[in-house]
């Protein structure tokens, strides 16, 4: 993956992260468009870049994390996002495997736009609160709504988002919430993936620090990747709640349709080539070789 590649996602990621559109399904778009192939490496890069995406939220809503510190806010957090991290590590391997199956991944890009053309419609009447007031129980609901997004192409900002707003808050407090879920959720992902996942590389299993350190040029692109990332998440940041406000989210809806139906063409004659799976060294073979 060349620097020029490595930018290029990382201004995906960014702009996409925080909009209920489906980072996932966009990167994987645009890693066909480019000619990406596939890796270990790439995977573990386009989950890695969301930290720059991190900094954005905290940098864009730092007097809410550092100076108006209320404890209770932290706590709600610290509820909200615990369904994610149990069942992230629970089926990681699963969810992994699915992001081989573009075709499902637009699929449900699909049937997510479809959901987003009525959520302003269901949610129109409702009494309204704002995110200061979210309690443990309703910040464990909207955390377990925000898991729905494990299955790629669900967004991870459109499932908080309509959990915020089915536990009452309004589209502007759904928002920010989803926003701020994202930092914990998000840095626990990105931890993870980088300090304790096992990467199978040639067979054998690495860390992802020791692929981003294993060369100059894989941690140039890191490094610049997580820089863009933080740049434009910061602009997106700025400018969806204002956009959400004004138009609400059947805008979206109709955009994911277009998207999905547009990946749906792209994948619908592709099928993995198994001589070349059945070419690359197993890790789970060299795991048995150790014992």
């Amino acid at each position: 993956m060349s620097i020029l590649h490595a930018l290029i996602l990382a201004l995906v990621e960014g702009l996409t992260e925080f909009l209920p559109v489906s980072s996932t399904a966009h990167l994987l778009f645009t890693e066909e468009l480019l000619g990406i192939q596939q890796s270990e490496y790439v995977k573990m890069f386009t989950v890695s870049i969301q930290f720059g995406a991190i900094l954005a939220v905290v940098v864009a809503y730092w007097k809410r994390f550092f100076i108006n510190i209320q404890w209770t806010f932290y706590r709600v957090l610290a509820i909200a996002v615990i369904p994610a991290l149990v069942l992230g590590k629970l089926f990681d391997d699963t969810i992994e495997s699915v992001f081989e199956k573009p075709l499902i991944i637009a699929v449900v890009l699909i049937l997510g736009g479809v959901v987003l053309l009525f959520i302003d419609r269901i949610f129109s009447n409702q009494a309204e609160i704002k995110d200061q007031e979210v309690s443990l129980r309703k910040g464990l609901f909207i955390g377990l709504w925000q898991c729905l997004a494990m299955m790629p192409g669900v967004s991870r900002s459109a499932a908080s988002i309509i959990g915020g707003m089915q536990q009452g808050l309004n589209r502007k407090s759904a928002a920010e919430f989803s926003f701020f879920l994202a930092v914990p959720t998000m840095a626990a992902v990105t931890l993870y993936s980088v300090f304790l996942k096992d990467w199978c590389v040639d067979g054998y299993e690495v860390k992802g620090f020791e692929m981003i350190l294993s060369s100059t040029e894989n941690t140039l692109v890191f490094l610049i990747g997580n820089v863009a990332s933080f740049i434009v998440a910061f602009i997106a940041i700025k400018s969806f709640i204002s956009f959400l406000q004004k138009y609400g989210f059947k805008v979206w809806g109709i955009y994911r349709i277009v998207v999905g139906v547009i990946l749906f063409a792209l994948f619908i004659n592709q099928a993995p080539n198994e001589s070349d799976q059945q070419k690359k060294p197993s890790c789970e073979t060299q795991r048995s070789a150790k014992r």
